[in-house]
């Protein structure tokens, strides 16, 4: 698949529907971060949470995860900064409520053998609904969590799509900030 910048025709999205979107990952990762699926924009162009309005790219800058708002362009360079990018679904969708509880569950098992061949010290989810659906957890939320998941320690933060309004910017932000605190820490203690 061509990488490319700018925004993708009508006929781009139609045709990056089921598109797959490789990783951006390395092994021995300080963090990978995992999204849901990529959505039609970010497999048209290449490029993970590509798609103008979602608060990923943000977020990880205001967290000081990045020393600047990298564009979806540059997601190769989160490499040299212990960062990488993996989904739970790979299918490309327009919204994440079109995959099946079973690709998610199977997406779960293959981000697992990932983790586990990869090695990074934190997976952070982003979406407690689909990390709920892929793992059948219904008492996960926000935050550090008890068991570890394929070697790496555990978090979930907010689904960055602009179409979760539980979260502003600044509110995922603080999520992101949090965890990047405790990148820096030995263990961290989930909260209750």
């Amino acid at each position: 698949m061509a990488l490319r910048e700018g925004r993708p025709t009508r006929e781009e999205l139609a045709a990056a529907v089921d598109n797959l979107l490789p990783d951006v990952i390395a092994p021995g990762l300080g963090v990978l971060l995992c999204g849901i699926n990529p959505g039609l924009w970010s497999a048209a162009t290449g490029h993970h949470f590509a798609r103008p309005g979602n608060r990923f790219w943000p977020a990880l800058h205001r967290s000081g995860f990045t020393p600047r708002q990298f564009r979806p362009s540059e997601q190769d360079q989160l490499i040299d900064l212990g960062l990488g990018i993996t989904n739970l679904a790979a299918r490309a969708t327009a919204r994440a409520d079109e995959l099946s509880r079973d690709e998610l569950t199977a997406g779960g098992a293959i981000l697992k053998s990932k983790v586990e061949r990869f090695a990074p010290a934190w997976l952070a989810v982003l979406g407690v609904t689909a990390f709920r659906t892929a793992f059948g957890a219904q008492r996960v939320r926000v935050g550090p969590q008890e068991q570890d998941f394929g070697g790496a320690r555990l978090w979930i933060l907010p689904n960055p799509s602009g179409l979760n309004a539980h979260f502003t910017l600044d509110g995922l932000a603080a999520e992101f900030a949090l965890l990047r605190e405790a990148t820096r820490q030995r263990r961290v203690t989930p909260r209750r």
